[in-house]
């Protein structure tokens, strides 16, 4: 339960927490359709205009073991604040970016900031409901967030028609006040005084520690990093594939792109009636083997019928798809035990999918050439691995103490 009279039903707290849950998708997936015309325009390699999605994977990771602990030391307003202001000011400065090298920088920077929706948002999950609720509001919430990945290249290939690639940086400059909003006139504190936690650095590295040596936590925050690393191949490499390699207009890119988080978002509250008669485990299972054979399949079709658009959309959905199922059970999983340490939990959970994704969206570009297979061979190897360690490490295990 709310720990506030005035706290907002949970259609509002989902809109709240969805918006806060989508600076990384909606950040990411915006500009997807300008990083060809990105490189064009700043006379950059289109290597180095990929790594501008690798450096904002890797603020997100890195900011949210910063906004974790501080949330369960401040509570999670104050850092939430903080982050959509630094996340603003970002946004504004890449619109502005003179040239590749320093929009790479402000990418970072811009991470670091959104980070705080994203780890600060499962945290108040986990301070309002139990395991399975949880779960089903994390399916809840990756309805609100999926709408980000739908829409958001379908509007960034509609900007592009009318204006260059510095507007899509200008409509997230907006969002970030947007999130500055909703935060001061919709979220309450869900984080009391007397729940909060006051610990020195030293202290807070040694919790990450102990977090980190629990062997169900582990286990549950790589099956999901996997699976996200499988999304995160596809995310990096598929604006230059199909734009560049398959010829398509980054309008339709956008349809293609919005299809396949359409398939997330339904996997998505598919999961959450499933959970009314399933364990989160029982699901996972076959969600992951899904996953890997779909991998599978896809890179078949990527070796075997190069240049062969239509075959690789199903399982390519199929991959997406599964990412509805893997991200809201692993989460619920992997905070169950947590309840006094959530947003340093939280904080780990998200770094290590956002590192992950991060080593397989650099990985496909080190193994560029020119064709549409390291994205396969990535985006299978991801599948493989999440169902790997959910199999292997994300047995049952007592408890962690809080």
């Amino acid at each position: 339960m709310l720990p506030s009279r005035s706290a907002p039903s949970t259609l509002h707290l989902a809109l709240v927490l969805g918006t806060l849950t989508a600076f990384g998708p909606l950040s990411i997936d915006l500009y997807l359709p300008g990083l060809p015309g990105i490189a064009r325009d700043l006379q950059a390699s289109d290597a180095l205009i990929q790594s501008t999605l690798a450096t904002f994977v890797a603020g997100m990771a890195l900011g949210q073991l910063i906004h974790g602990p501080l949330s369960d030391r401040l509570g999670r307003r104050l850092p939430l604040l903080i982050g959509s202001i630094i996340y603003t000011l970002a946004s504004a400065a890449c619109a502005m970016a003179p040239d590749a090298t320093t929009l790479v920088v402000l990418r970072f920077v811009q991470a670091l900031g959104g980070s705080a929706g994203v780890v600060v948002s499962r945290s108040v999950v986990r301070d309002l409901f139990g395991a399975r609720e949880s779960a089903r509001m994390f399916s809840i919430l990756m309805l609100v967030t999926g709408l980000a990945p739908i829409t958001a290249p379908l509007i960034g290939g509609q900007i592009l028609e009318v204006a260059d690639w510095r507007a899509l940086f200008w409509v997230l400059t907006g969002f970030g006040v947007v999130t500055m909003v909703l935060v001061l006139g919709m979220l309450p504190e869900t984080l009391p005084d007397e729940r909060r936690i006051v610990r020195a650095p030293l202290d807070v590295l040694r919790g990450y520690g102990e977090i980190a040596r629990d062997r169900q936590f582990v286990g549950m925050a790589l099956t999901g990093a996997g699976a996200f690393a499988a999304m995160f191949a596809y995310i990096s490499a598929s604006p230059f594939v199909f734009i560049e390699l398959y010829g398509v207009t980054p309008s339709s890119y956008g349809w293609i792109f919005g299809g396949n988080a359409l398939g997330l978002v339904l996997a998505a509250q598919l999961n959450r009636h499933l959970l009314r008669r399933s364990r989160p485990e029982a699901i996972l299972r076959a969600g992951l083997g899904l996953s890997a054979v779909a991998a599978l399949v896809f890179l078949g079709v990527l070796w075997l019928r190069p240049g062969d658009l239509p075959p690789l959309l199903p399982p390519l959905f199929v991959v997406v798809a599964m990412v509805g199922i893997a991200g809201p059970n692993t989460t619920a999983i992997a905070l169950g035990a947590y309840a006094t340490r959530a947003g340093s939990a939280s904080a780990l959970l998200g770094t290590l999918q956002f590192v992950v994704g991060a080593i397989a969206a650099a990985l496909v570009g080190v193994l560029a050439d020119g064709t549409g297979r390291p994205m396969g061979l990535v985006m299978a190897g991801a599948a493989a691995f999440a169902l790997l360690c959910f199999l292997v490490t994300a047995r049952p295990a007592p408890p962690a103490a809080t």
